[in-house]
């Protein structure tokens, strides 16, 4: 996938025990989801900024405005990844309840290549496939 960016926005409590070390290891390593990116992409993460999610708009605006006026990116060229702390059932979390509200603030920001999930490990993957966690795909 020839994308300039991609975007890890992570849940907020969830970040408070999980640096997100996964996530971001697994997209240098391009595995799963990120297998498609090429070695030019850039990465960034921040979080919901907690529920609602609300802040979202704010932290993209930002972004958006950096993206424009440093890099000459625009919001085509960007993907916004739903870490999977927000996009799934998990042994911590059940899936955000406001990740429509979330999703709807990417949208109206203008982004619209967004992805549910980021990096799920073999032990949550074998649950999902036992019916352990809900899938929602």
């Amino acid at each position: 996938m020839d994308k300039k960016y991609v975007v890890i926005i992570q849940c907020d409590i969830a970040h408070n025990r999980c640096s997100g070390f996964a996530c971001t290891n697994a997209f240098y390593n391009k595995d799963g989801v990120f297998e498609s990116y090429s070695d030019s992409t850039k990465y960034i993460s921040f979080t919901c900024g907690g529920c609602c999610g609300k802040s979202i708009a704010a932290k993209l605006e930002h972004l958006s405005k950096k993206l424009k006026v440093k890099n000459n990116i625009e919001k085509d060229e960007v993907v916004i990844h739903l870490s999977s702390c927000m996009a799934t059932d998990n042994y911590h979390y059940d899936r955000c309840p406001h990740i429509d509200y979330i999703k709807s603030i990417i949208s109206k920001k203008g982004y619209k290549n967004l992805i549910e999930g980021s990096y799920i490990s073999k032990g949550a993957n074998k649950k999902r496939t036992e019916g352990t966690y809900n899938s929602y795909s």
